[in-house]
């Protein structure tokens, strides 16, 4: 996987997201956030979630869209269940994943974070086409940015996010990976 002008991933499906900004000056990458997404919950496939990161969720199809269509968020990458990857927000911009958020007592975590959403819910387990793309996807993101950790949504938004869920395979991610810093319940 090769890299485009401000952090485009060649071999990725591009929907450029409306809904990202600039990172502060000097800022840089070093962490990712994993997350679970599902439109409507608990439901996989469509392009919900697209239209959703790109301003055009109809609220008039599902009740549920109708509570969140006006929100303004994005990921950087959606790794659909199938192991397409998407992405939304060139990696050297800063896209709008986590919210009110603190890693290692740090706050504002889309300044210095990559969000990676993963098509699944809290309810099941992920597809297993979805952990050879994650991978494919953090060697390409190590190689050009220093990641230094992993964490999911609810580790950098406690009590706020449940995401990616119980079903994530972290164990497996710190096999891989086990130079990255990782949330401290993970245990090998």
């Amino acid at each position: 996987m090769s890299w485009q002008a401000d952090g485009w991933l060649e071999g990725t499906r591009w929907l450029p997201s409306p809904n990202f900004g600039e990172r502060p000056p000097g800022e840089v990458v070093s962490l990712v956030v994993i997350h679970n997404i599902s439109l409507p919950p608990d439901e996989f496939g469509g392009d919900w979630v697209e239209d959703f990161f790109l301003n055009r969720l109809d609220p008039t199809v599902n009740r549920y869209f109708s509570t969140i269509s006006k929100l303004q968020v994005s990921a950087h990458f959606y790794i659909r269940r199938d192991g397409r990857v998407v992405q939304f927000v060139g990696c050297d911009q800063r896209a709008w994943h986590a919210g009110q958020s603190c890693w290692c007592a740090r706050d504002n975590c889309n300044d210095f974070s990559i969000g990676i959403e993963l098509e699944g819910s809290d309810c099941q387990p992920f597809a297993d086409e979805q952990y050879p793309a994650l991978w494919r996807l953090l060697d390409a993101l190590r190689d050009r940015y220093p990641i230094s950790a992993v964490a999911g949504h609810s580790h950098i938004a406690p009590g706020r996010k449940t995401d990616p869920g119980p079903y994530f395979d972290w164990l497996a991610l710190r096999a891989r990976y086990p130079e990255l810093d990782l949330p401290a319940e993970i245990t090998a």
